[in-house]
This record gives structure tokens, sequence and C-alpha cells, in this order.
């Protein structure tokens, strides 16, 4: 048997959500509990330092915003799929959050009179996204690190790849984990889970995600017999920087940055006339994609055809107050100064709305796990997710599932059965399986293709012609994965077995993500099909859920929670 290390609560992931979880289970209990946090690479390497525009939150009711406008705003950037009673908890949990990270000591942006300050963000009608330069994600995690390095009693696991998440009867049993600096291998031992451990936008080759982000925490919950829930809605950001797919952050049309075609024209009066460039990022993904279907985008590299980002009027002082990273990266990556020239950018897979099905307060029906972030599907952002809604998101259900896992722990006194067989079945799939694989297939190969097939496939619009080859393309991929030959024998610092792993997990949820996209035959939000162009409220106003099964996922529903607005036509 491996060996168990025990603690009260396992945090799996070290971005926004598991610190802020972090953080709240160990001032709730003045540090009183013993909790470990994992992640796969080094503590501050998380996605989340990747986020840039902001954070949303209404902080200035006697300037015109409110709790109601940010949840109508919400509700309706989600094309009606959003719980409605999880945005209201979200809104109004917002304000306290920007405050506290502020008495930690965050750098925020100010205006002239010394408030925080708060720029336009797409889809929001007013301006309520607090930031911190362009590089607030960065700024946040650094804060929620140095508040958490107060806590003695939080023990950090960097370079743990964790490869199962255990559970038996229904209730969480330990993680299987791998130490990758020597290879050995490990059963974390807890009482409760919080899985924060992102997205799975890496299933795409375009795309803003750093390459560790490969849906791991996901992946496992499924086949650990979880639901994922609505997986089909992945958002595409409108503008990733070409060819690099790196962001450029919303934030530049927060500034008055100006999106252009081949012929000069500003294309989104056509789109959405009354907020241009401030729509909803599904509604101007669709519409770049038509300027450059109808030959008014400019020529871009590997069939990567591009608009423009235009800062140029914003003048040098602006750009290097407000933007000085998005300068910085134009400069580094493209040898492109954004004060001269405009930028060339084409939709991005961004985000995933969707993610394991929780209830409110970020509970799974599995007894002992919770999860927060990207991770979870609460669901609040519904078929499409407000810019700056998301670092917010973190914060929020960050703070709850360490407030409910604390609780849970002060409840229960024992540690959960010792999961010996389970943990010996996992080491042996791992090490005496999978690293043992000598067959003929590259796992980079099969990796590539998926992405590629994802790309052209699975973007901004879809066909069920275009899933179905989609779909097909994974199912042989996933036989072709049983071939694969592992080079890498050792088990210190193997990166060619965790390549392996990421890559089965990918495999498992383009599967999922193609299924539910394929049943929903309608378009909503980020799911926009050419074959079923129009809104299907009759057939369509719920949430997919998708269960493992090992001939593939089954797929159930589950309705939309209605509390205050019915749906309605979105036009902007």
């Amino acid at each position: 048997m491996s060996d168990v290390l025990d603690h009260d609560i396992v945090i799996l992931g070290a971005g926004l959500a598991g610190l802020r979880a972090a953080i709240e289970a160990s001032r709730l209990t003045k540090g009183k509990l013993d909790i470990a946090v994992l992640t796969k690479n080094q503590m501050m390497r998380a996605h989340s330092v990747a986020a840039e525009g902001g954070t949303a939150a209404m902080m200035r009711p006697e300037e015109g915003d409110s709790f109601e406008l940010h949840a109508w705003d919400t509700v309706k950037g989600s094309d009606f799929l959003a719980d409605q009673d999880a945005v209201e908890l979200f809104v109004k949990s917002m304000p306290a959050e920007i405050l506290q990270l502020d008495h930690w000591g965050i750098p925020w942006t100010r205006r002239e009179d010394g408030r925080i300050a708060q720029r336009p963000f797409g889809g929001h009608s007013f301006p309520r996204t607090v930031l911190a330069a362009d590089k607030t994600g960065f700024f946040e995690l650094q804060t929620l690190y140095d508040t958490l390095n107060k806590y003695t009693s939080v023990k950090h696991y960097n370079e743990h790849f964790v490869t199962a998440i255990l559970t038996e009867n229904n209730e969480f049993r330990g993680l299987a984990t791998i130490n990758m600096t020597t290879g050995k291998v490990s059963l974390i031992r807890a009482k409760a889970l919080i899985i924060a451990s992102g997205g799975g936008g890496t299933l795409f080759g375009f795309t803003t995600y750093s390459q560790t982000v490969t849906g791991d925490g996901m992946a496992m919950a499924y086949r650990a017999g979880m639901a994922l829930e609505d997986m089909e809605f992945v958002q595409f950001h409108p503008t990733g920087l070409v060819p690099s797919g790196i962001l450029i952050t919303e934030a530049c049309r927060g500034e008055n940055g100006y999106l252009v075609n081949n012929k000069g024209d500003r294309f989104m009066s056509r789109y959405a006339p009354e907020r241009m460039e401030l729509a909803p990022r599904d509604l101007i993904s669709r519409s770049e994609m038509t300027e450059i279907e109808e030959g008014r985008g400019f020529k871009g590299p590997d069939g990567l055809d591009y608009v423009h980002l235009d800062l140029r009027h914003l003048g040098a002082d602006r750009i290097n107050e407000r933007l000085p990273l998005i300068r910085e990266v134009c400069i580094e990556f493209n040898d492109l100064d954004p004060i001269d020239e405009p930028i060339p950018c084409r939709p991005v897979a961004h985000y995933s709305m969707g993610g394991i099905e929780t209830d409110i307060k970020g509970a799974t029906r599995t007894k002992g796990i919770w999860v927060a972030g990207e991770a979870a599907c609460v669901s609040m952002h519904g078929a499409n997710r407000l810019g700056s809604n998301s670092t917010a998101e973190c914060l929020v259900w960050g703070k709850i599932t360490g407030e409910e896992t604390a609780k849970y722990c002060r409840e229960t006194a024992d540690l959960p059965p010792l999961a010996e067989k389970q943990m010996q079945a996992e080491e042996d799939r791992v090490f005496s399986d999978m690293l043992q694989r000598n067959g003929k297939e590259d796992l980079y190969a099969i990796r590539r293709e998926l992405r590629s097939s994802m790309d052209q496939y699975v973007g901004v619009f879809r066909t069920g012609e275009e899933l179905q080859k989609a779909l097909d393309k994974i199912k042989t991929l996933k036989k072709r994965f049983q071939q694969i030959h592992i080079e890498d024998k050792s088990r210190s610092y193997n990166t060619n077995l965790v390549h392996a792993l990421e890559l089965e997990n990918l495999l498992d949820l383009a599967e999922v993500m193609v299924t539910g996209a394929a049943q929903r035959t309608e378009s909503r939000g980020a799911h926009a099909r050419r074959d079923y162009s129009k809104r299907d409220d009759n057939n369509w106003l719920k949430h997919t859920l998708a269960t493992h099964d090992p001939d593939g996922p089954k797929l159930d529903y589950k309705p939309v929670n209605i509390t205050t607005w019915k749906p309605v036509e979105r036009k902007y």
C-alpha cells in the first residue's frame, strides 16, 4: 500500500477559487483545520494569473448601478439558461469580496477621487468591472497567496498530479496522487474535497488557456460518478491574438477600442447597434466569424483569418496606464505596438460555461465533495458568460465552499475509511498499464488531431453533420489511445506519463461536450447551430447532464431555475 497522507480538507487546484476556499476555511476555524492545497504545477502558476480585464461587482448604487441590474445583465447574457437563484446570490456577495481584497492589500486601480475604479465590459449595462490595470487575475492571486501564507495549518503540495478521485457508496474516500519530483504515489485522505481545478479549454488548438489546463478535475469527477452539466457551452472570446491565441482582454473594448474589418468599417453597428463592441461575447464572436466568412476579414496564417482591434485613437498615455500588459504582449509576440498599429484578432476558445454539477452552495451529489470556480456549474453563466463575472464567481464560491467544508468538518469526526483496494487498482492502472504501454500510436499526434477536429467542427458555428464528424473522430482517437507508446519509463518528473493522463481526460471531456452539442437542436448563447438557428425554449430551456458509462456519456436533463425573469428575445 502506498503512503497515506491525512488532512481535514483537501483542495484540488491553487487558482482564485482554491486559494479563496483555503483562506475562508482557515479563517472560520482560526487555523485549526488541517488543509491541503494541491497543484500540478507551482503555486502562483495557476491559470487564474492570466485573467486580465477585471472582476464584476455592484459598487456604485448612488451612481445608478443595482443588484437587480447586475443580475438582469447576467441572466440576459446567459441566454436565459442561468439559474436565477444562483445569480442573485452571486451579485449580492460580490461587493464584499472586492472590499475584502482591498483590505488584504490588492493594488486596485483608483479613480481621481481615490475610490476603486470600474470600467465598462461587454453585456454589462453599467461600468461595474473593478480592475488592477490589465493584470487583475495576477494581482488577485498574489493577494490571496500572500494572505493564505498567514495560516501555518495549510500544507502546499506543489507538483502533485492527481490521477483519480476515489469514492465508495457515493461518498468521498480520497485522492490518488503522484509526487512528480519523486514519482511516489500517495493516497491523500480527507473529510472533504473541494475541486477547484479550472476548465478544459486546451481541447482546442487555438485557445487562450495555459497548456496545463486540461480539465483534469472535471474528467476525474465524471469517471467517479458525478454529472457534468452543460458542457456543450464553450465560450469563444472575440479577441485572441493571431496566430498565438493569447488573450487580448475585453478591457481593450471597455476602454473604447474598435473592431474593424478590411473595409475600415466598425462592423458591430450591423449586429449590435446599441452596444457595439460592448455586446456579449457570443454575439461578437459570431459577428466576427460572419465578417471573415463573407470576405471582409484579413488573410491570416494557417487559415487564421482575422479582424482588427484598433486602439490607436486611445493614445499612448491611456494605453500605457490602462493596458500595459496588452502593449507588452503585442510587442513581444507580434512585434507590433498597438499605439501605432491595429491588433490582429479572431474568436478563440476561452472558457467552459459547463462543469461539474453542484447545488447553489457548490456541493455535488457525492457526499464530502464540493466544487468552485470554472470546474463547477452552479449554474450562473448558463449558455454565455459575461466578461469579468468569472474571476468574481471564483471568489464567491471559493468563499462559500470554504465555509461549507469547514462547517462539514466540524460536524464530521472521522476520516473516511481507508480505500486500499481502490488505491491499489489505481496505482496498477497508472504504473502497470499506462506507463508500460508500448503500442504504435504517438500520444502527441492524437492530441494534435483532437484539437484540430475541435477547432474545425466544434467552433463558433456548428452543424449536426460537423458535430457527428467530431464525435466519430473522438471515438476513433479513444481507441487509438489504447495503443499509445510511452517512451519514458522512469518515475521522476515523467512528463510523458502526465501528458498521457491529461490526454485521457481531454478525450473524455471532448466526448461529453460533442455528445451534448449534437443533441441540443437549437442555438443558444455560445452554442450556435447553422442547422437550428433559433433558440427553442419549448424544448431546450433545460440543463444537459452527462454521466459516465463505458459505452459513452449518458444524457439527462433538468429544468432551469427561473425565479424572476421569463425568457425574452436578446437584443443589444
